[in-house]
């Protein structure tokens, strides 16, 4: 008989991520909602034997977790799962930025990893607008902005990459450059995204990259930082601009 498989999310780690962890929508609602709202997740991994208790504030774990995340030397760009084995205790499993798992020299939690100089550096600098249209969703291809050329987490040998929505789901998606339009563009894949997503026509996004130009990239949904709200605000001052030079002629 199949064991039934325990119940899972995980977290693509972006940056200000040691501040706290957002609860998948989906898993919270299932597996969360309703149990005590005082009572800590106990985070154990294989790194050793201490338990940390980490509190949970509505879907959001705070307290505790920034040193859960020290101690293991989680960094921007890491992946990391939580396997729910009951009563509030999840066995968490680090993944690097190749979604290879991370190992540590037990018992002590040390990363093992390359050499300093030898350690990839990571762009997450580099937003993105994103518009749901007609025509990216029939042909299932949305091109990126030119500028995006010059994002350090892209390049041209890359083949996929990976769509996170703000739940922590990801989707694969081939990603390819065009020689005609001198742009990045993503495929097979970008559809099925904004259908998952109950995205309509008109809807806007605004991708943070995530990379270091050799695995594959994440491109995450992330409205909340500073530089993706502007991108929105020029937007939408762009449309206003168009509105109102047109109410003129």
């Amino acid at each position: 008989m199949e064991t039934p498989r325990e119940p899972h999310f995980f977290k693509p780690l972006l940056p200000g991520f040691q501040s706290g962890v957002a609860i998948p929508l989906d898993f919270y609602s299932k597996h969360i909602q309703g149990a005590e709202i005082n009572k800590p997740w106990k985070l154990r991994s294989d790194a050793s034997d201490k338990i940390w208790e980490v509190i949970r504030e509505g879907r959001t774990l705070t307290k505790g977790w920034k040193e859960f995340t020290e101690a293991h030397d989680l960094r921007i760009g890491d992946i990391v799962i939580f396997k729910h084995e009951g009563d509030m205790v999840f066995h968490v499993t680090p993944f690097g930025p190749s979604c290879c798992d991370i190992q540590y020299t037990h018992p002590h939690i040390v990363k093992e990893e390359a050499d300093a100089d030898d350690a990839p550096t990571f762009s997450y600098d580099y937003c993105f607008l994103a518009e749901v249209t007609p025509t990216n969703q029939k042909d299932d291809k949305m091109f990126l902005p030119v500028e995006a050329m010059r994002c350090g987490a892209l390049n041209q040998q890359c083949k996929e990459v990976k769509l996170v929505n703000k739940e922590g789901k990801s989707w694969t998606a081939r990603f390819g450059f065009s020689e005609s339009d001198g742009a990045y563009y993503i495929s097979r894949g970008w559809r099925k995204f904004c259908r998952d997503n109950r995205c309509t026509n008109g809807d806007l996004f605004v991708f943070n990259v995530v990379g270091d130009g050799t695995t594959t990239p994440l491109l995450c949904v992330c409205p909340e930082r500073k530089e993706c709200t502007e991108l929105l605000i020029k937007h939408f001052s762009r449309i206003d601009g168009s509105i109102a030079s047109t109410s003129r002629n």
